[in-house]
């Protein structure tokens, strides 16, 4: 609906026109003088009033103009940004043998098998575990004779003519010996000590006799104790390793590393590098491993050619909250270096799997805001981001915004959250510049555009 209105042009003219009049009477000739005054008071009275509507309707849209609500910024968001899951890990194990590792500490990452047998490569075949069973003999003595914590020195042992003799019999089969005079004494922590650090076989035989009577009573406990651990890929028929008859699996010898470790006193004897005692005197651990990538543990043994073996245990930091604790075991190497390089590749290919794995940089637009009078911003991610992850572990993103309150630069409108695993990493949006008002002009010259805040 529209209504005719006279412009300001036209009241001045009318105006105008109620002068002349005033100024030449003549030509209202025959009008009493009194209704021509009259009739000029209504005319101004008329001008007057339309001036006003005019000001008054157009101080109105000015003031409505200049204060009505604006509709929001638009909004635009884009995808969420997603890191990319690195490539998958590649366990390095020997290309000869057999090979098998356990891990604890790690279910979150590496699934709840993990903690049992992880991985293998190989058969598991029983193999001729060598010197690996002077862990097990240890063990079945520490059964019968048991130590009160990993520093116990234990009950005294003294050795007679036909301990001595052991040496003469080990030493012609080619076995590690240790000294060990007639008449002399040792502690059966020490002696212990003897037979797993450097690996003497005549005290693994003449210290399992001691603790059982005979080598045969000795053998029957051993049988039984590897029955009460469900040991069945496992047979023992001398204390020593020296026969090719005591063979275990891989899968046996992780669950006897895993014993091993948790007894104090053998994982203490264990993880010494080297020590000297009355009799047999200096000696140094086979396992030259020892406090190298993390190892701590547990014992060599070999046959010769072919046959070297490393059962052994490693506590690895890889970055998680708490360091994993790993058992393996290899079977059948070339040789000592090469069985140890193989393990060193190992458990460094186990730390290169874990990663933090680069997710976002500070400052990527992940939206944006726009307004008809052209002020734009930007919805940007506030800080770097990376995850915590192992492995080709799936990495998904989830993003929130918020309605801003002031458009500003800096307010916080939003956050990312993204998973791996069982860890996830959060960053906040944040804008980047700032909405600016329109001008006044521009809110007089569009209406459409108000009362729609």
């Amino acid at each position: 609906m529209t209504t005719d209105q006279q412009t300001p042009d036209e009241l001045s003219e009318f105006a105008d026109l109620m002068r002349r009049e005033e100024e030449f009477p003549g030509r209202g000739y025959g009008v009493d003088p009194r209704v021509r005054r009259a009739r000029r008071r209504r005319g101004w009275i008329i001008t007057a009033v339309v001036f006003a509507l005019l000001l008054g309707g157009s101080g109105a849209y000015i003031g409505w103009a200049l204060t009505a609500p604006l509709a929001a910024p638009d909004a635009v968001v884009s995808s969420t940004p997603v890191g990319a899951a690195p490539a998958a890990a590649t366990l390095a194990f020997p290309s000869q043998g057999a090979a098998a590792i356990s891990v604890s500490g790690g279910d979150a990452y590496l699934g709840p098998t993990a903690s049992g047998i992880w991985a293998t490569s190989g058969t598991d075949e029983a193999r001729a575990m060598a010197s690996l069973t002077k862990l097990i003999t240890a063990m079945v003595i520490l059964d019968a004779k048991p130590l009160a914590d990993a520093n116990d020195p234990g009950p005294t042992i003294t050795f007679d003519k036909a301990d001595h003799d052991l040496y003469d019999k080990y030493y012609v089969m080619g076995a590690t010996i240790a000294r060990m005079p007639t008449g002399s004494t040792m502690s059966l922590r020490d002696a212990l000590a003897t037979m797993l650090i450097p690996s003497a076989s005549n005290y693994a035989e003449a210290v399992s006799t001691w603790a059982f009577g005979s080598q045969g009573a000795f053998l029957d406990a051993a049988r039984r104790w590897l029955s009460a651990h469900g040991l069945t890929g496992t047979t023992i028929v001398e204390p020593t390793g020296i026969s090719s008859r005591n063979t275990s699996t891989p899968a046996d010898l992780l669950m006897i590393g895993k014993l091993a470790i948790a007894h104090p006193a053998i994982a203490s004897i264990a993880a010494t590098p080297s020590l000297s005692l009355p009799g047999p005197g200096g000696m140094s651990n086979t396992n030259t491993l020892l406090g190298v990538n993390g190892i701590t543990g547990l014992k060599t043994g070999n046959l010769g050619e072919d046959s070297y073996n490393l059962l052994y245990s490693a506590t690895l930091d890889v970055g998680a909250a708490e360091p994993l604790t790993v058992v393996g075991v290899t079977l059948g190497g070339a040789t000592r270096e090469s069985v140890n390089r193989d393990v060193i590749r190992t458990l460094d290919s186990i730390r290169a799997g874990f990663q933090h794995v680069p997710l976002v940089s500070e400052g990527r637009e992940v939206g944006s805001f726009s307004t008809p009078w052209g002020s734009t911003a930007r919805m940007v991610v506030a800080e770097d981001a990376s995850i915590f992850t192992w492995s080709d572990t799936p990495i998904t993103a989830t993003m929130t915004t918020t309605t801003p309150q002031t458009y500003e630069d800096g307010e916080i409108v939003g956050s990312i959250t993204w998973t791996a695993g069982p860890n996830t990493t959060t960053v906040p949006l944040e804008i980047d510049g700032t909405i600016i008002p329109p001008t006044e002009w521009w809110r007089l010259t569009h209406p459409s555009e108000l009362g729609e805040g």
